[in-house]
């Protein structure tokens, strides 16, 4: 009784500990969207420095994904969680000790990299430590930790802004990281388990390694700068360039796995049906949501004329509504989980019709009290429904393969964020057109929200076809046994 009381307290004593690095990855995300101006005001960059710092990050972060959360399973999700931390504490340093746009840039790429090491640990963890009784509220947690990083990349970063404008100015929204990361660190190695054997296989496969990474980045490069940088030939030679890049990588991984080798790429994962559906609600639900949030950011600042602190601010009653929900979400049974995606995904629409039917009623200014509403009942749609989402994607995931599946998951999500960003974003500023004003922002505001409303229903018909998840999640009980076997040492 005594062994199995403490190996439950180490699990919940390690979950907030592998969460406050997802936070930081999350934040570090989305913060750059209300640090723009500063860093061209203060370090002097340019729209293209701007960019890259915003999608430098993005890029790296999603191609690398996938490879860290194979590293994960080949070398112990300990060892790539507590050196994936360093890395990313280290490069957050750099970011806040540049003293130019280009070095600001290099260390955004690095900082990038770091967290692809170390975020995939994060699920591989939760979905090996925890059995399938605990797991759900686990994932919940990790759904609520989603969001409110995004949200917190707005608000406290805006707030970090006001705190730092009269002395390290942009500086301390990277600087914030350094004692964050160093804490996080300490305490990981006291209370993250290492697995008693890591998966044997003959290493890291090189072509999946390079070739994943290099399809993704040609995608996302060109589709995270077009919206603002406009599109140029280099753009539709990189895109039309990943195509064979990703379908050779794929068809490589697929006679390697049949070769009896080590694929970077777990191409079982995909005979799962929860899994392949997952990906695809998912994917729209996280194209909707971070586009919107993308969007809301400009309007507020550009079109309302708030401060930095006070567009943060007003994300706030929406950050409130999203964790409210993901902490409701967390007692729902796995077996009802596809209901409370659907449910959520309904709130969401709901709200993005709300915010349609207020803009399309009452054209002109979108004073902020017209948008709190409809922003409410999106966060918290989304809130039920990715903490469950989660969980339903990684139920037939069998614990040998949480580090790969986190990966292909997490790079799902945030090339579906990205592409959304881009894609959404190019419509924005498309109805923009150049002109100002609260009732341009309006208008621009309309096709964002219209664009999500599609991308919402898509996400519905797919969720109306996933699995139940409480059926494949009982062969991973065995995967809480690792447990007592946890360590302080590195």
């Amino acid at each position: 009784m005594n062994g199995g009381t403490a190996a439950h307290e180490r699990r919940w004593l390690m979950l907030p500990v592998v969460l406050a690095a997802l936070f930081m990855a999350q934040f570090d995300l989305y913060v750059v969207n209300v640090a723009a101006p500063t860093l061209r005001d203060q370090l002097g960059a340019g729209p293209v420095a701007l960019e890259l710092v915003v999608a430098g990050y993005a890029f790296t972060y999603a191609g690398g994904l996938i490879t860290g959360g194979r590293l994960g399973d080949l070398h112990g999700n300990r060892v790539m969680f507590l050196g994936g931390t360093l890395a990313f504490t280290a490069a957050s340093l750099l970011c806040g000790l540049a003293q130019t746009p280009g070095q600001l840039v290099a260390a955004r790429l690095l900082q990038g990299l770091a967290g692809a090491a170390m975020v995939p640990q994060v699920l591989a963890l939760i979905t090996g430590v925890f059995g399938p009784d605990e797991r759900p509220r686990a994932l919940a947690w990790f759904g609520v930790t989603v969001g409110i990083g995004a949200v917190a990349g707005q608000v406290l970063g805006g707030a970090l802004l006001e705190a730092g404008s009269t002395g390290p100015g942009w500086r301390l929204v990277f600087l914030v990281n350094v004692p964050a990361g160093l804490l996080t660190l300490l305490l990981a190695r006291l209370v993250v388990p290492g697995p008693p054997k890591v998966r044997s296989g003959t290493g890291l496969d090189p072509v999946g390694a390079l070739g994943v990474p290099a399809g993704l980045a040609l995608a996302l490069v060109p589709l995270m700068t077009g919206g603002t940088g406009g599109w140029h030939a280099w753009s539709w030679i990189c895109l039309a360039a990943a195509v064979p890049v990703l379908a050779g990588t794929f068809a490589w991984e697929r006679r390697l796995g049949r070769r009896g080798g080590s694929p970077l790429l777990d191409l079982s994962l995909f005979s799962a049906a929860s899994f392949r559906r997952g990906l695809v609600v998912s994917g729209a639900v996280f194209g909707a949501f971070f586009s919107f949030l993308f969007a809301l950011t400009l309007v507020l600042q550009s079109g309302l004329g708030l401060s930095p602190l006070g567009a943060g601010l007003a994300f706030a009653p929406l950050g409130l509504a999203f964790s409210a929900a993901s902490m409701a979400a967390r007692r729902v049974p796995p077996g009802k989980g596809t209901r409370t995606v659907l449910a959520g995904i309904a709130v969401a629409a709901t709200g993005l019709l709300a915010l349609l039917a207020e803009l399309l009623a009452l054209p002109g200014e979108p004073g902020l009290a017209r948008l709190l509403p409809p922003m409410v009942l999106i966060g918290f749609g989304n809130g039920l429904a990715v903490p469950a989402l989660t969980g339903a994607v990684l139920s037939g995931v069998r614990p040998g393969q949480a580090g790969s599946a986190a990966g292909v998951l997490t790079t799902a999500q945030q090339f579906a964020s990205a592409v959304g960003v881009a894609l959404i974003g190019s419509v924005f500023f498309a109805v923009l057109d150049g002109r100002t004003g609260p009732a341009a922002h309006a208008e621009a505001l309309r096709w964002v929200a219209g664009t999500g409303l599609v991308l919402v229903l898509v996400a519905a018909a797919a969720a109306r076809s996933l699995p139940r998840p409480a059926a494949p999640a009982a062969p991973a009980a065995p995967a809480a046994a690792p447990v007592p076997q946890t360590t302080g040492k590195a």
